[in-house]
């Protein structure tokens, strides 16, 4: 199976394509803008490079004369971007999988795409990252413990020292200080992007202030799970200066203060990284679902992941590479377009874990 992975080269592109080289029967194309600068991040690998543009007005051409089998679209930011890729893909007569985090992004996807999907015969998944593929997988594990769920509460915590990404940092700074909508209490109501705060715990990494993001799962989940009256979505960043540093930049920008932060995701990561000497070797994810067991009884459950900081970039990657090797041994029959829920299981996400010595733990308490 040919596998053109657009953004190849970049902070996420480079992982799958690295795991997809070393499976069997894929025949892997980094693609990019500028192949020749940018191939040394994965000059070991045995992949082809292609130069690849999808702003570029030949896109759709260029990617159909790859001819591929599937394409993995890894460049980010999707807060802003189009389903371009997807429709160029599908037009190529490929399956596709991306990486988006964009709510719009993920949760429009399906009624958007479903039509050129299904007239393709071909899969088209967007948000194969670590929302909402993982945290969904995550949810489901859980409810075998409480099957009815009220109330999900998901945080990530990356470790200072992980490689940050300019699109995921630019991501991120889109909706810092911009409202969006979430359920709490069994309302819908404005949240703010990189406000909320709130204190949580991570299982071997100790306290921190979590942020609010806005993400797929806010818009997702309260239609996957009806019952549900609070869907929240937080992170937290290691040090609490950095972690100050954008809540108040948030909160400049919240009361009217036009600052452009996506522009300065380079410089800020740059900045970010000179104080990397500062943080320690872990980062981590939390989800937290309050429910009822079977007998009726109210209790809390907690899935806490533990990975080295180093390694955590890997774990946005996992759902993709999951899927392309799925794909590829024929254990994914549907065709259409989807939301990246339900195609891929805790357990089968706990392998990769392995690989990478990220840990997890389940805690249960009476609530």
């Amino acid at each position: 199976m040919r596998v053109v992975v657009i953004g190849g080269y970049g902070n996420f592109g480079a992982r799958v394509c690295r795991a997809l080289a070393d499976s069997a029967g894929m025949e892997v194309v980094a693609a990019g803008r500028r192949p020749e600068e940018e191939r040394r991040s994965i000059a070991e690998l045995n992949v082809r490079h292609a130069r690849l543009d999808y702003s570029a007005p030949d896109f759709a051409a260029a990617l159909k004369r790859l001819a591929p089998d599937l394409v993995i679209h890894c460049a980010g930011p999707f807060q802003s971007q189009d389903y371009r890729v997807a429709r160029a893909a599908l037009a190529a007569s490929a399956h596709y999988f991306d990486l988006a985090d964009g709510r719009r992004f993920v949760s429009h996807f399906a009624q958007s795409m479903q039509s050129a999907a299904r007239a393709a015969q071909r899969l088209a998944i967007s948000g194969a990252s670590s929302v909402p593929a993982l945290s969904s997988a995550v949810i489901a594990s859980l409810m075998v413990r409480l099957p009815e769920i009220e109330e999900i509460q998901i945080a990530i915590a990356p470790g200072q020292r992980a490689p940050r990404g300019q699109a995921t940092m630019a991501a991120v700074f889109s909706y810092a200080g911009r409202p969006f909508k979430w359920v709490s209490g069994g309302a819908w109501r404005d949240a703010w992007g990189w406000q909320e705060l709130k204190r949580l715990r991570f299982y071997g990494l100790g306290a921190r202030w979590a942020a609010a993001c806005d993400v797929p799962d806010l818009e997702l989940f309260p239609r996957i799970y009806p019952g549900v009256r609070t869907v929240e979505f937080r992170a937290a960043l290691e040090l609490g200066v950095q972690q100050s540093a954008l809540w108040l930049a948030a909160l400049l920008r919240r009361h009217g203060v036009p600052l452009p932060i996506e522009r300065w995701a380079r410089p800020l990561g740059w900045l970010a990284s000179c104080m990397n000497v500062f943080g320690g070797g872990l980062g981590g994810m939390l989800v937290t679902v309050l429910g009822r067991r079977p007998d009726g009884s109210r209790a809390r459950a907690e899935w806490h992941l533990t990975a080295d900081a180093l390694h955590g970039p890997e774990i946005p990657c996992m759902a993709a590479i999951l899927l392309a090797r799925k794909l590829a041994k024929g254990g994914i029959a549907e065709r259409g377009a989807f939301p990246c829920t339900g195609f891929l299981s805790l357990p089968e996400f706990e392998q990769e874990f392995a690989r990478w010595r990220i840990t997890t733990v389940v805690r249960e308490l009476n609530a």
